[in-house]
């Protein structure tokens, strides 16, 4: 499957919009689009599947190692894989656009704000293919996407002084309805905001999808499957799947679907909680819908099958969801699980932004002592912890508190960070609920 990577020279720079109508153009001449997403991101890949109605594969060189990476884009099916970048082309410590392009030997189509210039624009991009030379980077920036760019003399000059080696592929226009509103974690859900068809349509129309699928090319290899554990008999695993739980990577459900018997619940339905041998909270939006988990009989269950010592792993939104409380920003306080010894309340700003180290200091659902598990973090909320708590990983984030992250009780284990199948915890988590 031939691939290419939308990197911006800036967060915010309009990458999404981009990567969409790229989606789109490509749909448009009848070819099936594998989206995916490069670094840590739940919210842009909803956007993805909005329009491909596909998962969005996350693609990340410090949760996956370069072999995950590989291995997990060849997962991916379709004519075409269209990546979008993170922040700017050369932007994060441990996992950027560059870092990915490199890994998967792909080239980079750069989206650049035209708001305000016009031979600027190629200046701009030159200067990104200049960097690349200078560092002895491995990334090959291939082609320019002029972001809010009008068309006649406008587009022309930028068409213009773009050197030989650029490939004009295009301009997105200015447009209102390719606006995203964003909340605290970044933009609306895909189908909580969804663009309208008819505008993702007209940006479609001023790409020069030729270029685009010349650009595109083929990756590096797959390096072959995982070795997977066998398991005698395949635990079951209920997995929390509604509006306030629903950041899951598709390779976390993919392990869990493949090594095990997964069923979904909605806590904030007041579903009655499947007979599991192991249950899972990813991270979501439980702030927005406290009321309704403060009322939920699926928390009070949840509280019973921790406490007879059922496996019980809930990431981020999902440790908030355990905690004892969760006070929102209007000063509300809502009881949750009443499972791990904290309290949660909303902030105004963020707490924890980044990727991270876990190393377990003793055993928990999701590793073994002095085991290392990789992740990130990113969260609004803080924990304030009761004087018996036990935090089970030492980490080289925020965490929970003092540089520690896994709240435990019973076989229960609340991070802040979010997890990949590549780190192995996954597996772990099976393997103690049989």
């Amino acid at each position: 499957m031939r691939g290419l990577v939308v990197g911006g020279t800036a967060s915010s720079v309009g990458k999404t919009v981009a990567t969409l109508a790229i989606i789109r153009a490509f749909q448009h001449e009848g070819l099936t689009v594998q989206p995916a997403k490069a670094g840590p991101d739940f919210i842009d890949p909803s956007h993805h599947e909005t329009v491909v109605d596909r998962p969005s594969r996350t693609l990340d060189t410090w949760l996956e190692s370069e072999d995950g990476l590989r291995r997990n884009y060849h997962r991916g099916e379709g004519d075409i894989c269209v990546i979008e970048g993170v922040m700017g082309v050369y932007d994060g410590q441990r996992c950027s656009t560059a870092d990915v392009a490199a890994d998967l030997d792909l080239p980079v189509v750069l989206v650049v704000d035209a708001s305000a210039g016009a031979e600027s624009v190629a200046a701009t991009a030159l200067g990104f293919l200049a960097y690349a030379d200078r560092t002895d980077s491995d990334i090959r920036v291939s082609g320019v996407i002029a972001q809010q760019a009008h068309g006649g003399s406008h587009e022309r000059s930028i068409r213009e002084a773009l050197p030989a080696e650029l490939e004009y592929c295009g301009r997105i226009p200015p447009d209102a309805d390719l606006d995203i509103p964003d909340r605290h974690l970044g933009l609306h859900l895909g189908d909580e905001a969804p663009i309208s068809e008819a505008a993702l349509d007209d940006a479609a129309a001023h790409l020069r999808t030729d270029r685009l699928r010349a650009i595109a090319d083929e990756p590096a290899p797959d390096p072959g499957p995982y070795e997977e554990s066998a398991l005698a008999e395949k635990p079951r695993v209920a997995i929390a799947r509604d509006r306030a739980f629903r950041f899951v990577y598709p390779a976390v459900r993919e392990r869990l679907d493949t090594n095990g018997d997964l069923v979904t619940f909605s806590p904030v339905a007041g579903d009655d909680l499947p007979a599991a041998d192991a249950v899972y909270l990813p991270g979501g939006y439980p702030e927005r819908f406290a009321p309704q988990l403060a009322e939920s009989p699926t928390l009070e269950a949840l509280a019973e099958r921790a406490a007879e010592g059922v496996p019980v792993y809930g990431e981020c939104g999902g440790f908030m969801a355990l905690a004892e409380s969760l006070r929102t920003t209007d000063g509300e306080r809502y009881d949750m699980a009443g499972v791990l010894p904290a309290t949660v309340e909303m902030c105004e700003r963020y707490q924890a932004l980044g990727h991270v180290q876990l190393t377990a200091d003793r055993r928990t659902p999701t590793a073994d002592t002095g085991e290392d598990l990789r992740g990130h973090e990113f969260h609004y909320s803080r924990a304030n912890l009761d004087s018996d708590a036990t935090l089970a990983f030492s980490v080289d984030g925020e965490g929970i508190a003092d540089g520690r992250d896994g709240l435990t009780e019973y076989e229960t284990l609340g991070t802040y960070a979010h997890v990949h199948a590549a780190s192995g915890a996954f597996d772990t988590l099976l393997e103690r609920s049989r």
